[in-house]
């Protein structure tokens, strides 16, 4: 039972259309190449571009990552566009 669940799940985010639009992979190379980006804007970033195919699932942990950036103001409008993207995905 547990293999037929798992398989379901797979064919479910194999047959999603949920990727990456040119626009975010774009935006995420580029925190991914500033030094001044901090370490949850990359993270968020490296998310974001391996989205850009198909079959990719976000982790709890990014998901939770992402949650807490679109709740706090201290975050800048490309972290919060990073994590939209990210959990549009998950």
């Amino acid at each position: 039972l547990h293999r037929v669940d798992r398989r379901q799940r797979q064919m479910c985010i194999r047959d999603s259309e949920k990727v990456t639009s040119p626009k975010m992979s774009r935006l995420a190379s580029r925190i991914l190449h500033d030094k001044n980006a901090t370490p949850t804007e990359k993270s968020l970033a490296g998310s974001v571009l391996s989205q850009a195919a198909r079959g990719r699932e976000t982790s709890p942990e990014l998901r939770q990552m992402a949650s807490s950036v679109m709740h706090g103001s201290e975050y800048s409008h490309d972290a919060k566009s990073l994590a939209g993207s990210v959990l549009a995905q998950a």
